[in-house]
């Protein structure tokens, strides 16, 4: 018999892990640099140069990314589940200033003396903010300290404005050109300013876990869901279909708002003289290129609502949106999880998505159902979040989960559908019936391939794998590393069965009483060398993947609702 259960222990993952809850568990800060020995020893496939010298860039930049951009100005992290949490250990944090991340979601404050209060939803978030930061910290001080040998005379501060400096930065560094345009493109105004910065301080944060408590996860939980009934109340009462994805690309295909404005936005196009998207549109017209005009017209919609001219249809699909039976509910005193709820009875069927109309829709209005679509958590919230869902709702008809991935055996823009997943926070692996093959996605994939029948481990964290943990996985099989499966699927166990999900077993989940598909698109290729996440974007052609697993994600919906239409008038 086929090996199921990968061998996915690494010391020294383990040891950081266990170093890292061990410094969180005091009651006083605790300094970043006390990790920075067993970050390094841990080799993380997202920073193997954490030990040399040289500038780790695609480490950097991903950190960065998952950090507010104020982070220049914070001595001090602090943790906590929810408001009341933080309110508790003395910090009124959402008096404070709201920052963001630009590639994480997280609710997180910054108060005037350089506190950095972050939001977290489970233990995941921890195993995602810690390595975060300590990259941060090592690769900042790499720069520090090669900045400060630059020759006599050579000041940072002229970097844009004298070709010299520009290229003495660039030998000092040892970096190329592309990798400090990257950096340039990420800072933006404060690019030089940042470097000044870098310059003239080490970093050395501190972190405060203000609450390892387990309850409290659980209380962030119910605050969240509390929210949604208090703004949704039927959503108790009705069948439920959930959905875990994004917060765009389902109302899109729902609403047909972009496809509605298209000529307005074409007309943007053409004034911004946005010299390779206009191209790209002038070959879908021409039909030159097979991509989707529908996908483009999505991507320009929120290029378009960016910009001053476009500004008015951001309140007006919020109407727009409302009017269709389609509700935002953004979270509240506790993590960023923001949710949407789709009442299916008020759709309109014609300025649907044309891609989703396969079959007749008269059925929409006599529909009770409703979509719950879920700005996919992190990790372990995956849990907490369906278990409480579950607690609230007995008539959950399906569960959709769309996630990113990193792929051993694809590429960028590729679409997994995996039907095992080994799941490293209960050591169990799940046997399921996946609701998607290929067959579901690849009419809607123009850039890409879909590889059914793949085998998926779910990760505590991205910083927290290595090669060798990667070379192990690969050999039995598994192609596809994610974050968020496991947890749905041990919340969907105890759904399905009387007692707790157990630990370290084999589980065949095939025949639960629950409609269960997972796609996951690919946006990261680890074994390919500087080819991880720090290391560049999808970009527009990422819509191609994400928009052909929505699409296979919408259409199985309508598909189950139309069928439990016709049974219930036999």
């Amino acid at each position: 018999m086929e090996r199921t259960v990968p061998s996915t222990a690494s010391e020294e993952i383990e040891l950081y892990v266990r170093t890292v809850y061990s410094l969180l568990r005091a009651t006083s800060e605790v300094q970043i640099r006390s990790l920075e020995e067993v970050h390094a020893s841990m080799n993380s496939s997202l920073h193997p140069e954490a030990r040399k010298t040289v500038i780790d860039t695609s480490a950097l930049i991903y950190s960065l990314l998952r950090l507010p951009e104020c982070i220049f100005d914070v001595r001090t992290v602090i943790l906590g589940q929810s408001s009341t949490v933080f309110a508790q250990h003395g910090y009124d944090v959402e008096s404070w200033q709201p920052v963001v991340a630009r590639a994480r979601r997280r609710r997180c404050f910054l108060s005037s003396d350089g506190i950095l209060a972050c939001f977290i939803a489970s233990r995941s978030d921890i195993d995602d903010v810690m390595p975060t930061l300590t990259a941060l910290q090592i690769e900042w001080n790499k720069l520090h300290h090669l900045l400060k040998r630059l020759p006599e005379g050579v000041h940072v501060s002229n970097i844009d404005s004298d070709p010299e400096t520009r290229q003495a930065v660039l030998e000092t560094l040892e970096i190329s050109a592309e990798d400090l345009d990257r950096l340039r493109t990420i800072w933006g105004k404060q690019f030089t300013s940042n470097l000044i910065t870098i310059q003239h301080q080490q970093c050395a944060l501190r972190v405060r876990n203000l609450s390892s408590s387990h309850s409290e996860y659980r209380r962030a939980t119910s605050l969240w869901w509390d929210n949604i009934q208090k703004r949704c109340p039927q959503i108790t009462q009705r069948p439920l279909y959930i959905v875990s994805s994004n917060t765009h690309s389902l109302v899109n295909l729902l609403t047909g708002f972009a496809l509605r404005h298209q000529d307005e936005m074409i007309t943007f196009l053409h004034k911004q003289q946005n010299t390779a998207l206009l191209a790209e549109w002038n070959d879908i017209i021409s039909r030159q290129v097979p991509s989707s005009q529908e996908n483009f017209l999505y991507y320009l919609l929120k290029k378009y609502q960016q910009s001053p001219e476009g500004a008015h249809l951001v309140e007006e699909q919020k109407q727009d949106e409302i009017a269709l039976g389609i509700q935002r509910i953004p979270s509240e005193h506790s993590f960023d999880i923001d949710a949407q709820v789709i009442d299916l009875a008020r759709l309109n069927p014609h300025p649907l998505d044309p891609r989703l109309c396969n079959g007749k829709m008269d059925f929409l209005p006599h529909s009770n159902a409703l979509i719950l679509n879920i700005d996919y958590p992190l990790g372990l919230a995956a849990y907490n979040i369906l278990s409480e869902i579950a607690e609230h709702n007995g008539s959950i008809l399906g569960l959709y989960i769309m996630g990113k991935a990193a792929s051993l055996n694809g590429v960028r823009g590729d679409v997994l559908v995996p039907n095992v997943v080994h799941d490293e926070h209960s050591h169990n692996t799940y046997l399921f019936q996946n609701a998607f093959s290929a067959t579901d996605v690849s009419p809607y994939l123009v850039y890409g391939t879909v590889l059914d029948n793949q085998k998926s481990v779910t990760v505590l964290g991205t910083f927290l794998q290595n090669a060798r943990i990667m070379d192990v996985v690969y050999r039995e099989g598994y192609t596809d590393i994610e974050m968020e499966a496991g947890p749905y699927l041990s919340a969907v166990y105890e759904m399905v069965r009387p007692v707790r999900y157990p630990t370290n077993e084999i589980i065949n989940l095939y025949g639960a009483n629950l409609d269960l598909g997972v796609l996951h698109y690919v946006s990261d290729t680890p074994l390919s060398k500087g080819k991880n996440l720090g290391a560049a974007t999808l970009s527009y052609f990422g819509m191609d993947s994400t928009y052909a697993t929505t699409l296979a994600i919408a259409r199985r919906i309508i598909a189950r609702e139309r069928q439990r239409f016709y049974n219930e008038r036999r």
